[in-house]
């Protein structure tokens, strides 16, 4: 009988253990209060991992969050020919890896296709090694968004790219080149994928129209260690002169914004209160006030931000996403959730993608009063929310359940964990520990 191949996953990510069970029943209706650590960010270290294919020489990320996209980017990055070490530290997760043999491989599909993020190692692969393949990425199901931007801007840098087959093909033998390029449209992805590009391109590059996100200027931040000369990361104007080797380095990814809103939003929803240590509210950018204006108390303290229900309790307001700086999409849902209890009406009007209304439908099943029109949902509150069987489907999605499920009466059953899997570290024993009642199974 042939060996079982071993798991590339736990292979790579050795601390990384799948979780038993697909359901998550949650016993909600009690405020959730205790402390509360938030992990590094999930949209900040998966760019910077790629970005450690820029270099030969010892790459290490700290505060690395334990979730399931990590281990998927760690496998991939192995099949490539990195070699990786994790140990756990007193601040969390560490990773140290060396790209020194890194070569650009047929890829995995079955790893690709379980996050979007991996389209990433196309410009970081174009730049060290001169070629790359790369099935078409996959990810949440959250509507439309394609590659042609990345794809155009790695053109424009003297790349020769075509898809044929569900392959991304794509070559430089004479090497990458800096040129001016103007995003048609702001895309986080594509500014991360360029600009990671650009480190190793001979000459100057001129991104406009780049996203402003806090995790690209992290990214920058860990370029600039390595020793790539970065000008205006967090502006939409952001100039890189590359071509020179990247160097080691030794970098902390930042706290993961979205998880702070989202343990906001739950602290606030079962009118309990939530020490979020790690955070401070100059992180949530525009979601700070949003929330503020909906009945959410956020106190900073040092290194801590604590979040509970002000007196006067949720009322409704009205959000439009945006780039950053605006109210950040990954937001959306976790917010929904928490207004579908608020006083009087609410109005979400999502015009980053196409898709993320999916969690209405689950929020229905729980009583919520909420309609959509095209790309706005208006929410009614009403007076608390009842269990039901609900299922995640995409991370933000997932998250949006599960704090809703903490805050109805009677019994939730979530599954779609596979999502909370991928963006969250340990967030059900977090909740666990301040007061929250599951069992996964």
């Amino acid at each position: 009988m042939a060996l079982k191949s071993p798991d590339p996953l736990l292979t790579a990510a050795p601390w990384w253990r799948p979780h038993a069970g697909e359901r998550l029943t949650i016993w909600g209706g009690r405020p959730l209060n205790g402390s509360y650590k938030v992990s590094g960010a999930k949209n900040a270290v998966l760019p910077m991992m790629v970005a450690g294919l820029l270099t030969p020489h010892l790459f290490t990320l700290r505060n690395v969050p334990a979730s399931l996209d990590v281990a998927v980017l760690a496998a991939l990055l192995r099949r490539l020919g990195c070699e990786l070490h994790w140990s756990e530290t007193g601040s969390g997760l560490m990773l140290t890896m060396c790209a020194d043999g890194v070569q650009p491989r047929q890829i995995d599909a079955e790893l690709v296709t379980r996050m979007r993020a991996s389209i990433l190692l196309l410009g970081a692969l174009l730049a060290r090694c001169g070629e790359a393949r790369l099935p078409l990425p996959g990810g949440d199901a959250i509507g439309l968004r394609g590659i042609d931007f990345h794809l155009a801007g790695l053109r424009a840098m003297g790349a020769d790219v075509e898809i044929a087959d569900g392959m991304v093909k794509a070559s430089a033998r004479r090497g990458l080149r800096g040129t001016d390029y103007v995003f048609p449209r702001v895309s986080v992805g594509a500014t991360e994928n360029l600009l990671i590009a650009a480190a190793l391109a001979a000459g100057r590059t001129v991104l406009r129209n780049a996203a402003r996100e806090p995790e690209i200027a992290n990214l920058a931040d860990c370029l600039a260690a390595m020793g790539v000369l970065i000008a205006g990361a967090g502006s939409d104007t952001i100039v890189i002169e590359g071509g020179m080797p990247a160097s080691g380095v030794v970098q902390r990814v930042m706290p993961d914004r979205i998880e702070i809103g989202t343990i906001a939003c739950v602290a606030a929803m079962t009118d309990g209160e939530i020490v979020i240590r790690g955070a401070n509210r100059t992180l949530l950018g525009a979601a700070a006030p949003a929330l503020e204006s909906a009945g959410v108390r956020l106190i900073d303290r040092e290194d801590s931000l604590i979040a509970r229900r002000a007196p006067g309790g949720l009322v409704g307001i009205d959000v439009t996403t945006q780039p950053y700086p605006g109210f950040a999409t990954d937001l959306q849902a976790p917010t929904m959730a928490m207004l579908t209890l608020a006083q009087g009406a609410s109005r979400i009007t999502e015009t980053i993608f196409d898709q993320r209304f999916r969690h209405v439908d689950e929020l229905r099943r729980m009583g919520a009063n909420i309609v959509v029109h095209g790309p706005t949902a208006v929410i009614r509150g009403v007076a608390k929310l009842g269990g039901a069987e609900v299922v995640g489907t995409d991370v933000r999605a997932a998250a949006a359940l599960l704090i809703a499920g903490l805050s109805a009466e009677g019994e939730t059953v979530l599954t779609g964990l596979d999502h909370l899997d991928r963006g969250y570290d340990a967030i059900v024993q977090k909740l666990t520990a301040c007061g929250g009642r599951m069992v996964r199974s």
